[in-house]
């Protein structure tokens, strides 16, 4: 793929969209990217973008509830949503023919969905039910995701869970759902990405005609939510009555990932060198050579890389037994990542991360929804759809000089530790 497969304009409503076509298979991707996640959520209303999400399925003022459901299916289709700290995205794929039902679906809840007490308290009651199965009553749930960012955060935006509290959820009003929508759901603050067996004349047509007339509303203005780094080490703990050992996870601040592309991407590829796959450096000593550790991982993100503006969280998570300290475990990752800091990765392991990367990428948007869902969170975060297109190429062109200037900043002194005791029969 190139940078010049895909095509950018704005609706007067201040919509924008991505069209990317691909002849290669009769399918479409669809999807919409609204600039409000997590991070947006007001205090005393904690997950709430992710319930507006579920909301979003729930019927629109021209479609009845489920309708959305059984006219995407209908068509062979398949969709799903999901809420991130700093956007919300829905999507579906669906054969080509299909493509004007599914933009007239997308249209159509962005210009109204169907706000009812009873959507808003039955879906209350599907998120409290999928906190409980993804967090409270699984071994290690919300690690690291939800339990590491209020010890290395120190402001609401950035520390709180953004699964939600049960209280917060529960005094949810209708009028905070219209505030919501209101507010964060305008055109103006969304991406419209199209992707697959199109005609760009056409579907600029069809574009027009579905998503011309949603009512115009002015985009919010966007807040900061920079916060200073730590100026020592935080350390945090949380007791797990679910957890069979111990782990902790380590968190330090990452390069802004718009404005300073570059040095993330080199921390990507430190994560890389550190722990991917058997051969890298915390694998091999922490589980194969002393061992201290029955699993440890490294990576950017607590979502995943390129997935969130800035301020971004590199992470080291590690199960031990507990015969094993948190500071020994510390102590060896402090010990590999001054080495790697002091001579930077081999060629050879650098090329072996790199070219992994490279090939998982390629493998990622060579598929429909993933490659979606990259040019619209792109443009969103980036302004630059293009970029699904050049990460390879930064990618390969990340040098061990680089590699080794991430580590140095990932000191003892800028971390943050969150412990996981077990705790079972604890109330």
């Amino acid at each position: 793929m190139t940078q010049t497969e895909f095509d950018r304009f704005t609706l007067a409503n201040g919509l924008r969209v991505v069209l990317a076509p691909d002849t290669t298979s009769p399918v479409v991707g669809v999807s919409v990217h609204y600039d409000v996640g997590f991070r947006s959520e007001p205090e005393g209303r904690t997950g709430f973008a992710h319930l507006f999400e579920h909301l979003m399925f729930q019927g629109s003022e021209s479609l009845e509830k489920l309708a959305h459901f059984r006219h995407v299916q209908s068509a062979g289709g398949t969709f799903n949503g999901s809420t991130h700290p700093d956007y919300t995205d829905y999507f579906m794929v669906l054969p080509s023919a299909g493509l004007e039902r599914a933009l007239f679906l997308e249209a159509d809840r962005m210009r109204a969905p169907k706000l009812t007490e009873e959507n808003l308290r039955n879906q209350i009651d599907v998120v409290k039910e999928e906190i409980r199965l993804n967090v409270l009553n699984r071994p290690f749930g919300g690690f690291p995701w939800i339990l590491l960012p209020p010890v290395l955060y120190r402001t609401f935006p950035n520390a709180h869970n953004g699964y939600g509290d049960f209280t917060d959820l529960e005094n949810a009003s209708l009028e905070d759902c219209a505030a919501f929508f209101d507010t964060y759901y305008a055109p103006a603050n969304a991406v419209l990405t199209v992707a697959g067996d199109l005609d760009i004349a056409q579907v600029r047509s069809l574009v027009e005609k579905h998503f011309g007339d949603v009512p115009a509303r002015p985009a919010p203005v966007r807040p900061s939510f920079a916060e200073p780094p730590p100026d020592g080490e935080r350390r945090g703990e949380h007791a797990d009555t679910h957890a069979p050992l111990p782990a902790l996870a380590v968190g330090y601040r990452l390069p802004d990932p718009v404005a300073d592309i570059e040095a993330y991407v080199a921390n990507v590829v430190l994560a890389g060198v550190l722990a991917d796959g058997a051969g890298s450096r915390l694998k091999q000593r922490l589980v194969h050579r002393e061992p201290l550790v029955t699993d440890v991982n490294a990576g950017c993100g607590l979502f995943g890389p390129f997935e969130a503006r800035d301020p971004d969280t590199f992470t080291i998570t590690a199960m031990h037994t507990a015969a094993v300290s948190e500071d020994t475990v510390l102590g060896a990752v402090d010990e590999e990542l001054e080495k790697v800091a002091a001579s930077g990765p081999s060629e050879e392991e650098l090329a072996k991360v790199t070219a992994r990367w490279v090939a998982s990428l390629h493998r990622e948007h060579d598929r429909l929804v993933p490659r979606t869902l990259a040019l619209g969170s792109f443009e969103l975060l980036h302004g630059d759809p293009a970029l699904v297109y050049r990460l390879p190429g930064l990618i390969e062109s990340v040098s061990q000089d680089a590699v080794a200037a991430a580590a140095t900043l990932l000191g003892p002194e800028s971390r943050a530790v969150l412990t996981v005791r077990p705790a079972g029969g604890e109330s």
